[in-house]
């Protein structure tokens, strides 16, 4: 078969395999297959040209994405305007992001890479950056990082705590590598010792992370005083877009909620709850919820605000009588789902935003905590929650995350665990509980360690209610944030270094 074909479909093929070792198929052990292998058909094809060496993580990039991002494509069915993009959205977002990759492979063709470990650390290192610049660049996209294939392994990502997504991802991309140690040309003793010391550190990892979450789930948990009651509606989203549903939706959310008028509950609704509604027309709901409810309650609810001649996609925290107690802006927004690039541009194609209204959403810059019956929570909107490190921008503390979301964009399975994902990382990382109220998605209660208490499955509808709950200590990570990885990028290059010099000598 011709080479040039050869560096094109190889790497797909890789690419696309990888793409299963994340939610919600958890297939980690396939890593351990894809990256050597890309790893070595990089060494024997990369000094080609350069166009080849990119094209080797392009093509690979291409594969890893169009395999796990295809559901983004469902956003696109809602509006006839957007429904035409449909064929090149399958084709443009895997082809932009895998972009990054060739990058990667691009600047590792600079190194004259052997088959050692000096050279599988070079590989990490570069990977991982790579990944970091994809998180933060241009607003950051850190979906489906490679250490999301983790997500279902508890045990192994109490690091987290300590390091951070970013970091733990640089450490598994280095283990992923690991089976490239018994091709190496080291003598069987060097095996033996690489081999041993990698295994050591995987079990300790191991043990450590069962020791902390079983530590942890002997503490006696303290009784709030205030019910928590996590609301999972599973309206569809048609719904949002037709005329006077607004009320039976109101209705259908009352009568789920089952309220207890002497009881102190707060309400937690998903977001964009009444769609169609500002903030300032909750008033034509007034009645429905001031008979159902009583002064003992808090209701948070995701709704569309406006300040002068900006458009929020807000959190608010309302009483019985939907009189404002509190409000949170989302500060990172969906490109394309809540505001246009080159608005004015894409405006004359007839192109709008996906979600609900014409004009696009403000992004707001402050995160400030909401307070609700002398409880903590630190806001986040919808994919707020997959920025590792850059959540609590106060460092003040705080009692819960509360994420509020509408996963019926992303589909029906792939998505909506995918996001799910996320969250199980963010509450170890914060150690802190996480509540999470998604409509069309997994509404979930969440411990700091990253067990999930109770759930509810993105086709179901349901409540959780939460009356106790376990705190956990500030972690590291909480404190020093994604410093950390810079810290394990400074260790990786000066054991690089080492490793080249005693290579040179």
């Amino acid at each position: 078969m011709n080479r040039k074909i050869i560096i094109y479909i190889i790497p797909f093929i890789l690419g696309s395999i990888s793409s299963f070792s994340l939610p919600p198929y958890n297939l980690v052990f396939l890593n351990f297959l894809t990256f050597p292998l890309l790893y070595l058909f990089f060494l024997k094809n990369y000094y080609t040209s350069k166009f080849a060496a990119f094209s080797i993580g392009w093509i690979f990039g291409f594969g890893y994405f169009i395999f796990s991002l295809h559901w983004i494509t469902n956003s696109l069915t809602f509006d006839e305007s957007y429904k035409k993009l449909i064929p090149f959205s399958i084709i443009l977002i895997p082809f932009f992001l895998g972009i990054f990759y060739g990058l990667f492979t691009l600047f590792l063709s600079w190194f004259n890479l052997r088959l050692n470990i000096y050279s599988i650390l070079l590989f990490a290192t570069i990977f991982s950056m790579i990944e970091f610049i994809r998180g933060t660049v241009f607003g950051g996209f850190p979906w489906n990082l490679i250490a999301y294939s983790w997500t279902n392994y508890i045990d192994n990502l109490q690091i987290l705590s300590f390091i951070g997504t970013y970091s733990f991802n640089l450490l598994s991309i280095t283990l992923f590598l690991g089976p490239l140690i018994l091709l190496m040309s080291n003598t069987k003793t060097k095996k033996i010792i690489f081999t041993i010391g990698l295994t050591s550190l995987i079990l300790i990892n191991y043990f450590y992370g069962t020791y902390t979450v079983e530590n942890f789930n002997k503490k006696k948990q303290e009784k709030l005083q205030v019910n928590i009651k996590i609301i999972s509606p599973k309206i569809e989203i048609k719904k949002y877009f037709e005329q006077n549903s607004i009320e039976l939706i109101a209705e259908e959310l009352v009568k789920l909620s089952n309220p207890n008028k002497s009881k102190k509950t707060i309400f937690i609704y998903p977001e964009g709850t009444f769609t169609g509604l500002y903030l300032d027309d909750l008033n034509y709901l007034h009645d429905i919820f001031k008979n159902n409810f009583s002064n003992n309650h808090k209701i948070v609810l995701g709704i569309t605000s406006l300040e002068g001649k900006k458009i929020f996609n807000s959190m608010v925290v309302l009483n019985n009588n939907f009189e404002l107690l509190s409000k949170y802006n989302k500060n990172k927004l969906v490109p394309f789902g809540e505001f246009l690039p080159f608005e004015n541009l894409f405006k004359k194609a007839g192109i709008k935003k996906i979600t609900y209204g014409y004009n696009s959403f403000s992004p707001d810059f402050k995160r400030d905590l909401l307070n609700i019956s002398d409880l903590k929570f630190l806001p986040l909107i919808c994919y707020e929650i997959i920025y590792s490190g850059r959540l609590n921008k106060q460092k003040v503390n705080f009692d819960f995350i509360i994420n509020i979301s509408e996963d019926g964009w992303f589909g029906k399975k792939i998505g909506p665990e995918q996001h799910f994902s996320h969250s199980v990382f963010r509450a170890i990382e914060e150690g802190k509980n996480i509540i999470r109220s998604s409509n069309n998605g997994i509404s979930a209660f969440i411990n700091p360690k990253g067990e999930v208490i109770k759930k509810i499955e993105s086709t179901q509808k349901g409540v959780i209610v939460i009356n106790s709950l376990s705190y956990a200590e500030t972690t590291i990570f909480s404190k020093y944030g994604n410093k950390i990885f810079f810290y394990f990028l400074i260790f990786y290059i000066t054991l690089i270094f080492f490793l080249k010099k005693m290579k040179g000598s």
